[in-house]
């Protein structure tokens, strides 16, 4: 429950804790805002709380245009496009491009192929493919310490289309087959 003196207190002082906690509808206008909203104080009895911006726009308030009350910090549009790459990499360890393309990725996503290479390159540095291509390669790190797999059988498991691919994706990161990083063969070379 809302305690309506602690939310005029925070809406009066412009409080940025409580941004997010709590929503302020004005009766009067129709409209609901965060509590660090730039506009003109409401009368108090104008006003009305709610604690979230879906609970203010089922009573019937529209969001302020101002201060963007659907964007308050913990809802998943004031992260941004960030939101969008961290659902992106969810979906790439459950191996989403391992047989998938980008563009299909990123129907997924609600956004276009090109939009989601530039995020990828923005937050991380990397495009949705390398990313998944560095991906595929840990989990075959990982298989290849059980020496009871085959090559084959690791590249199918990490997700690589082949063996083939598995080895040329090993030479071009280390510069060495992927049998040289089996635990015999490292402990060998030691």
């Amino acid at each position: 429950m809302l305690d309506p003196a602690a939310c005029h207190d925070a809406m009066r002082n412009r409080d940025p804790a409580s941004d997010g906690r709590f929503f302020v509808a004005v009766r009067t206008t129709g409209i609901y805002c965060r509590p660090v909203c730039p506009a003109r104080m409401p009368k108090p009895e104008n006003v009305a709380f709610y604690p979230s911006a879906a609970a203010a726009e089922r009573a019937g308030y529209r969001p302020c245009l101002r201060c963007r009350p659907e964007t308050a910090p913990f809802c998943p549009a004031w992260r941004g496009t960030k939101s969008t790459v961290e659902r992106a990499l969810k979906l790439i360890e459950a191996g989403a491009l391992d047989a998938g393309s980008v563009e299909a990725l990123a129907e997924r996503l609600g956004v276009g192929a090109r939009h989601l290479t530039r995020l990828f390159g923005r937050h991380l540095g990397a495009s949705p493919r390398e990313v998944a291509k560095t991906l595929r390669v840990q989990r075959a790190k990982r298989l290849l310490a059980d020496d009871g797999l085959g090559m084959a059988e690791i590249a199918r498991r990490a997700g690589f289309p082949s063996a083939r691919r598995m080895t040329a994706a090993f030479a071009d990161l280390y510069g060495r087959p992927p049998s040289s990083l089996r635990r015999g063969a490292v402990r060998a070379g030691a």
